[in-house]
């Protein structure tokens, strides 16, 4: 390997949201020394990527994305970092190296981990993983008034510390269902707001409609606004059910997780029809987190049980772990791969996206929920506990009684009846797009990258040196 060369090619730089306890030279400076209770000390979200000597070191929490692709250059291995695989892929095809790329070859950054790579050459050694959050579990007693009151403080607090940092006269926009962590965040946003002195009205609230003004979230998020008396800061989003397209979602968020997919082409179908009619616009909520953080998923839906998602405290937070068997090197896993599904959408179309229980110190209070002694083996319980836990800490933190609506995902009560009615959909079995024709689009469109990468007249070898004549790979 060639020495006294640069091989760290950071395309996106150190990266923070509403992050408390260090700014961005903070969190580089704790990369280049390993210094892993600085990052544990911080709140808020942050991502990058430091190199010391040989040793390349990166770190993130689930709010801001962080992907590596090992590069084979000059000799040697180069490590490159962004937020996104085509952005790797791009630079790769000006490299004139594109025939190396692979999607399944880069990998994501687990959240909540210093990872560590040493650039020793053939092979290319194992990251290195440290914990930098390490979560009490289950310590808070069983009084549900108190555990929400925490809960839903540490979320304001987060709300209040993010809206902080814009200008005061900022327009906001909230991604709006009626759901219980959308009106949650709506009430906390508000009270925040006049708590710094500005306008809780910049607040504004858009529900996304795919049905013609019949959607099941819109009739519900219009009945809450109304309950709540702020009616003239909401707004009904209808567009063509043909908005909702799942091959552009897939494009935009890299992966085939089906919720994700279905999810990610709601939230871009609403992001879209808002950047259209709000161009000023920048700063996007949303209350993405709030299902993982109450174990609020339907057990029915999926391969877990209960005692899995109870001897897992953060597997809806981070997967399996890295050290298990399902763990996915290039997807991590958990929120930590799923809020590419907000991120990429809002970051398209030129948004700053925020979620407060997407924030550590919120994640804590709900891992400091002793579910196995609330629940007592009742999956009953699991799915009505999300609703008291979060209506009294708003009720504690705003006063407001908060109404709870039924548990509805945001993909199935923006389209409602929309299943089956365009090309788009018409892969679906009932309303349900599988993860197979998911994988499928995602290898289809990854295929035609590639293809126009290996279709280039000219490409470098790993072994190429500027400056000096090296036979091209044919």
């Amino acid at each position: 390997m060639l020495t006294g060369i640069e091989r760290l090619v950071d395309l996106v730089g150190v990266r923070s949201s509403a992050l408390i306890g260090a700014d961005n030279d903070g969190i580089a400076a704790a990369l280049v020394n390993r210094n892993v209770a600085a990052l544990a000390a911080t709140d808020g979200h942050f991502a990058g990527t430091m190199r010391d000597g040989q040793t390349i070191r990166m770190a993130r929490t689930i709010g801001v994305p962080l992907r590596y692709f090992v590069a084979k250059m000059f000799h040697g291995p180069f490590l490159v970092t962004a937020d996104r695989m085509d952005t790797i892929y791009n630079w790769c095809v000006e490299q004139k190296i594109g025939w190396q790329f692979d999607p399944t070859y880069t990998r994501m950054v687990p959240a909540h981990y210093l990872t560590e790579i040493e650039q020793i050459g053939c092979p290319d050694p194992a990251p290195l993983y440290t914990r930098f959050w390490e979560p009490e579990v289950a310590h808070g007693g069983e009084d549900i008034e108190l555990l929400g009151a925490a809960y839903l403080m540490a979320a304001f607090e987060a709300t209040k510390g993010w809206l902080a940092t814009l200008p005061p006269e900022a327009q906001i926009g909230l991604a709006f269902s009626g759901g219980i962590d959308s009106t949650s965040v709506l009430l906390l946003a508000r009270k925040a707001l006049t708590g710094l002195g500005r306008n809780p009205d910049n607040l504004r609230a858009f529900t996304l409609d795919l049905h013609e003004g019949k959607g099941a979230d819109a009739a519900q998020a219009e009945r809450i606004v109304q309950d709540l008396g702020i009616a003239h800061t909401w707004e009904r989003i209808t567009v063509a059910a043909s908005e909702y397209n799942l091959r552009e979602a897939i494009t935009c968020i890299e992966d085939y997780h089906p919720l994700d997919v279905e999810c990610a082409a709601a939230g871009i179908a609403l992001l879209k029809a808002v950047r259209e009619r709000y161009p000023e616009l920048l700063y996007f909520m949303d209350g993405d987190g709030g299902d993982e953080n109450a174990k609020s998923y339907p057990l029915e839906d999926s391969d877990l049980t209960l005692s899995s998602i109870l001897r897992n405290p953060l597997l809806y937070q981070e997967g399996w772990g890295i050290d298990a068997i399902k763990h996915s090197a290039t997807y991590s896993g958990g929120l930590s791969r799923a809020y590419i599904r907000t991120f990429a959408p809002a970051q398209r179309y030129g948004f700053t996206a925020f979620s407060p229980f997407t924030v550590r110190s919120v994640m804590a209070c709900a891992v400091a929920i002793p579910f196995p002694a609330i629940l007592n083996g009742s999956l009953e319980r699991l799915y009505s506990l999300k609703g008291e836990l979060v209506a009294s800490g708003v009720k504690h933190v705003t006063g407001v009684e908060m109404p709870i609506s039924i548990k509805r995902r945001f993909q199935d009560g923006a389209r409602a009846a929309v299943a089956g009615d365009t090309e788009n959909n018409s892969y679906y079995k009932a309303w349900r797009v599988s993860k197979a024709w998911c994988r499928q689009i995602f290898l289809r469109q990854w295929e035609e990258k590639l293809r126009s990468a290996w279709e280039e007249q000219e490409q470098l070898s790993g072994n190429f040196v500027p400056g000096v004549l090296e036979p091209l790979l044919q």
